[in-house]
């Protein structure tokens, strides 16, 4: 194997050539991301804000309305019960649809219901109107707890499971 005896002209050597330096493509990848970054989160609070704003609007309870809601709920219920459980989570919705964000679902205090606004409260009054009758339970936890603070709230239609 023979040795290279040119040198490479001056325009090919390394120092200048029109490459990145490692630190300008950290930088440039990291603002990359950045960007990707930010468009998911834009993303995600318009989608946020749009879910409140439909969840802020009532739902008409037609008979036909209330029969498909029923009939909905009947097979998810169904299905919990073939797998054993005995909860079904029935809604979830951002704390803001709650007058104090969340604050007595979080302390499990009494009167937690009263703070529902929206169709979160239009799904209370359906259970204590159609299903609280029928022996269903109707509990309200916070399921979501972003940088430490309540989150999503989730609804949950619970039974009891009897032993034949």
């Amino acid at each position: 194997m023979e040795a290279l005896k040119t040198k490479p002209t001056a325009e090919h050597t390394l120092g200048d050539e029109t490459f990145m330096s490692a630190e300008e493509l950290g930088l440039y990848t990291a603002e990359l991301k950045n960007a990707k970054t930010t468009q998911v989160e834009d993303r995600a609070e318009k989608a946020r804000a749009e879910l409140i704003k439909t969840l802020s609007e009532p739902v008409e309870l037609t008979p036909k309305k209330v029969h498909e809601i029923t009939q909905m709920l009947l097979h998810k219920l169904r299905i919990a019960a073939e797998q054993g459980n005995n909860e079904l989570l029935v809604m979830r919705f951002p704390d803001v649809m709650c007058s104090d964000g969340g604050r007595a679902i979080n302390n499990f205090e009494k009167g937690w219901p009263e703070t529902l606004t929206g169709r979160p409260r239009q799904a209370f009054e359906f259970w204590r109107g159609r299903l609280q009758p029928a022996g269903y339970g109707l509990k309200a936890m916070i399921v979501d707890w972003p940088d430490g603070m309540p989150g999503d709230i989730g609804l949950f239609l619970t039974w009891e499971t009897r032993r034949v």
